[in-house]
C-alpha cells in the first residue's frame, strides 16, 4: 500500500541531518514553470494572494527569486527532514533508522503545491505555495488545474511499481483534492483521529494532524502492507474505535488528549 500526506509551512534547513541519501523529484520540470509564474508577483501580490505579513510575503519573495535547478545536497534537503509542521512531529524522521526510511521511500508520497509529488528523499529548498492558492497559470486559476491528471498518474505509477491495491490518504482535506480519485487504481482508506471533548468524540486539528504523522510513523516502523494491520495503532493513547469506523474511514479515538 501506498501513504499521502500533506507538506508543512514551517521548514528546517538547519538541522543537522544524518542521512546522505537524497534522490530527485519527478515533476521538477512543471515546478520551475510554477516558480517562473510565481517571480512576476510583487511582495504585495503574494501577500493579498496568500494572505500572509508584509515579511512573510518579502521571505517568500525572495525563495522563488533564489531558488534554481540542479538541486545537490548543498543547495537544498531531503523533504522529509525539511518539513517541521505537527504531522512531521509525529513522524519524528529523524530517528527512524536506514532500514525505517527505504520503507517510507517506496510507500509514503508528500503532496505538494510547488512540487506536485515527493518521496521523502526528494530534495527542495525552501518555498510556500499551498495547494489551495488561486494562481492563475497557464492550465487555470488554480494549482488543482496546474496540475490536473499528474499527480493521480505519478501515484497510479507507484502503485503499479510497488504492487499495492491500497492508498491510505493520510492528507489534509485541500491536498487530497489534487487526487483525481476516479482514475486512481488503489481503494483509498482515510483513517481518522478523534479526542474525547465535552462529551464527545471530536476531530481537534492539531491533535489530528500529529496522530497522522504518528500513524505514518507505525506504518513505517512496522513495514505494514495489509491496511487491516493499521487497525492496531496504539500510539499517545489512540486506540481502534470499531463503532466509529467504516471500511474506508477507520477511526481512532483516545479521551485523554496530550
Amino acid at each position: 500500500m501506498l501513504l499521502v500526506i500533506s507538506p508543512a509551512k514551517n521548514l528546517d534547513f538547519e538541522t543537522q541531518i544524518n542521512n546522505p541519501k537524497h534522490s530527485q523529484a519527478e515533476l521538477l520540470d512543471q515546478s520551475e514553470i510554477l516558480i517562473d509564474r510565481c517571480r512576476q508577483l510583487t511582495p504585495l501580490d503574494i501577500a493579498q494572494l496568500m494572505k500572509i505579513s508584509d515579511k512573510l510575503s518579502g521571505l517568500n519573495a525572495a525563495r522563488f527569486g533564489e531558488w534554481h535547478l540542479p538541486f545537490t545536497p548543498d543547495n537544498a534537503r531531503q523533504a522529509i527532514y525539511a518539513f517541521n509542521g505537527d504531522v512531521y512531529t509525529g513522524i519524528e524522521a529523524a530517528t527512524l533508522n536506514e532500514a525505517e526510511i527505504d520503507f517510507a521511500q517506496k510507500h509514503l508520497k508528500i503532496l505538494s503545491g510547488l512540487y506536485g509529488l515527493l518521496k521523502p528523499l526528494d530534495l527542495i529548498q525552501a518555498y510556500r505555495l499551498e495547494m489551495g492558492t488561486r494562481l492563475d497559470n497557464e492550465r487555470g486559476t488554480n494549482l488543482y488545474q496546474f496540475w490536473g491528471d499528474l499527480i493521480t498518474d505519478k501515484l497510479n505509477k507507484s502503485l503499479a511499481e510497488t504492487n499495492s491495491h491500497y492508498l491510505i490518504n493520510l492528507a489534509s482535506t485541500e491536498y487530497f483534492k489534487s487526487v483525481k480519485t476516479k482514475n486512481l487504481n488503489a481503494k483509498i482508506i482515510t483513517p481518522e483521529f478523534k479526542d474525547w471533548k465535552n462529551g464527545q468524540y471530536k476531530m481537534i486539528s492539531f491533535f489530528a494532524k500529529k496522530a497522522r504523522g504518528m500513524m505514518v510513523r507505525y506504518i513505517v516502523k512496522h513495514g505494514i502492507s495489509d491496511p487491516q494491520q493499521i487497525k492496531a495503532f496504539d500510539s499517545a493513547g489512540y486506540e481502534y474505535n470499531e463503532s466509529l469506523s467504516t471500511d474506508v474511514k477507520p477511526v481512532f479515538t483516545r479521551k485523554i488528549a496530550e
